[in-house]
């Protein structure tokens, strides 16, 4: 497994690291799964207050322990849930950061969060009372590094030129290329590090893509995407999958350090994990960028 510096912090992730939102709530089989994955070399775990009401992060808690210093965890904040009501509700204030906080920490059974990230944001929100949040909880070593996640091009400029994140969590993949357009180039031109997301589109860029596609994706009719993925299954043999091949685009590009697919089942943690050891020829990802669709970000613009 190669390990990717993150941003400008002094975290060291797998580059194929792990999406906790998919382990479900059976603890032993997701224990199972989350040790399995540690076993295979894999460091980076990334999960959220808001998955299964935060049963996700009691589950990683448990996971890690003995060997929460050889790992990092990643977590995340800002959706805040209301007693007695679905849903929930956005809310980056300070006063709700610090204090949302304390029940990951609790949850996680750690005393320290390495990668605390804004869970979305918008151009309304207070800003730099955000930052400051992270800040102060930075200074305190509740965290050791702070990111953010969002697709939004105007809320990431704003946090890229405002403050000191070290990480973007974002979509990306052969089928949703917009980061390459803007956001990827400003991320590495600042030193800051894309953790990726959908490598493999909710599982589109796989063998079952056929059946899967029920419809289109994104800028891709139903016979648009059909017709790329065979294209692309072209490069896929007996020592690379189609998802393997996805997941080796996405870590391609300079600015990305890490790609967290979820894994639900042994079989997948371990075709991921192989990814570590497939190789993407210059020509195929040029050649790759000519089947696929450069797409833009059309919303959240300025």
């Amino acid at each position: 497994m190669k390990y990717n510096k993150l941003g400008t912090s002094e975290l060291l992730v797998s580059e194929i690291g792990f999406g906790c939102m998919s382990i479900g709530t059976d603890e032993p089989k997701a224990i199972s799964l989350l040790h399995e994955a540690m076993d295979l070399g894999i460091n980076f775990f990334d999960t959220s207050d808001l998955y299964d009401y935060g049963q996700n992060e009691v589950l990683l808690g448990k996971a890690i322990k003995g060997r929460r210093d050889k790992l990092v965890v990643a977590t995340k904040v800002g959706n805040r849930r209301i007693p007695g009501k679905e849903g929930w509700v956005w809310d980056p204030t300070k006063a709700y950061i610090k204090e949302a906080v304390k029940g990951s920490l609790q949850r996680l059974q750690t005393d320290y969060i390495d990668l605390y990230q804004l869970h979305g944001g918008t151009l309304e929100d207070n800003i730099d009372e955000t930052i400051e949040a992270f800040e102060e909880l930075k200074r305190e070593g509740i965290i050791r590094y702070y990111g953010i996640s969002s697709i939004r091009p105007n809320v990431i400029r704003e946090y890229v030129n405002r403050s000191h994140i070290v990480s973007l969590m974002t979509q990306y993949s052969i089928l949703d290329r917009r980061p390459e357009e803007e956001v990827l180039p400003l991320l590495e031109q600042h030193g800051i590090n894309a953790i990726v997301r959908g490598p493999v589109a909710s599982g589109l860029i796989s063998e079952r893509f056929r059946e899967k596609a029920q419809e289109g994706y994104l800028d891709y009719s139903r016979d648009e995407l059909i017709d790329m993925l065979e294209k692309l299954e072209g490069l896929a043999d007996d020592s690379r999958s189609l998802s393997q091949i996805a997941l080796r685009y996405a870590l391609a590009h300079p600015a990305v350090a890490s790609v967290i697919p979820g894994s639900s089942r042994p079989e997948q943690l371990l075709a991921n994990a192989a990814a570590g050891n497939v190789k993407l020829k210059e020509e195929e990802i040029e050649w790759i960028r000519t089947i696929s669709k450069v797409s833009r970000y059309v919303q959240h613009r300025s």
